[in-house]
């Protein structure tokens, strides 16, 4: 198979790389070029930049593709491309283009409802807004599967973890917390549920979902189990083999204290519990990794890192999310 993935260097892309080169794919990333990376030096390159068109043609002109993996959405966001522009240029050059939407692109306003199954109303905030671009780019690929039979699925995952994950207030800090023996703080009686799943399952459900004819036209939620914030700290405690220092906040003292002490997953209704019917009805995918050897997977990356020694939080440049420990202390101080 001859692949193209639209971003390729962090995260679920740099990831899917992998998973690509061992199932003896032809590889080429195309992204902008501008930071460094460690792609093997089998894979192909191709530098463009995906909001410039005249960039893309001049990239993709003559290509023809067995798939295209678009998984750099979100820099569309952020600089006002047009996702028309990319689907006059790949339809009819492309047999399987699998995009990589959100949980973020279901209507955020849904309360009490579980699981949240595909065909649930969307996010209807616009570009404004990471949940309504991609619910908007996801509009405009299936009106062009339905004009055209442009050969797209349509991939939501919920809470994304595992090694080189690059939004850096999730399973990062929670280990580091965890060994430092840190307190945690706790909102919401610790009952706030997400989905989780791993990137290596992600990556895995994205080419079997590319091979399946069945997937074309579909949205489908992929993730693993749902777990509340509570579970989920008990989870990660016994992977890093710690009890942790749970602080409990009640929920009158939530809103008095600073900025950016919990991290989103623990938000009131950021995150939701996902139906994963669909997939395994239409291509038969089931996730490897549960929530406890998914993390001890990637606590042993996290070690081999070093991060067990940082000093000083993590920011990616995209995504900004990052921790505060500082943070963390006053607030702590307010609650006694």
């Amino acid at each position: 198979m001859n692949a193209l993935v639209l971003g390729g260097t962090v995260f679920v892309g740099r990831s899917l790389v992998d998973h690509l080169l061992h199932a003896g794919t032809t590889v080429t990333v195309l992204n902008r070029g501008r930071t460094a990376d460690d792609l093997p030096a089998e894979v192909r390159r191709i530098v463009a930049d995906r909001t410039d068109v005249d960039s893309m043609r001049a990239a993709l002109r003559g290509t023809t593709w067995d798939a295209v993996f678009d998984v750099s959405g979100f820099v569309m966001a952020a600089a006002g491309g047009d996702i028309q522009d990319l689907l006059e240029l790949v339809d009819g050059n492309v047999g399987a283009y699998v995009y990589v939407s959100s949980i973020m692109a279901y209507d955020q306003s849904m309360v009490g409802v579980m699981p949240w199954t595909e065909d649930l109303p969307s996010d209807t905030g616009g570009t404004a807004s990471y949940g309504g671009f991609k619910a908007l780019t996801e509009a405009a690929m299936l009106d062009r599967f339905t004009r055209t039979g442009f050969p797209v699925a349509i991939v939501r995952p919920a809470a994304i973890y595992g090694p080189r994950n690059n939004i850096y207030d999730m399973e990062t800090p929670m280990f580091l917390r965890l060994l430092q023996q840190r307190p945690i703080l706790l909102p919401h009686s610790g009952l706030v549920t997400a989905s989780y799943g791993h990137v290596d399952d992600l990556c895995a459900a994205m080419l079997a979902v590319a091979s399946c004819i069945a997937a074309r036209g579909r949205v489908l939620n992929i993730t693993a189990e749902a777990v509340t914030t509570r579970r989920y700290i008990h989870t990660l405690a016994a992977v890093v083999g710690v009890e942790p220092v749970i602080v409990d906040v009640a929920d009158h003292l939530v809103g008095q204290l600073p900025a950016g002490v919990f991290g989103h997953l623990f938000g009131a209704r950021h995150h939701a519990v996902l139906s994963t019917d669909a997939v395994r009805q239409v291509a038969g995918i089931l996730p490897t990794f549960n929530l406890a050897d998914g993390h001890a997977h990637t606590y042993e990356w996290f070690l081999a890192q070093g991060f067990d020694q940082l000093t000083e939080p993590l920011v990616d440049p995209v995504w900004r999310a990052t921790w505060d420990f500082a943070v963390e202390d006053r607030a702590m101080e307010l609650l006694r």
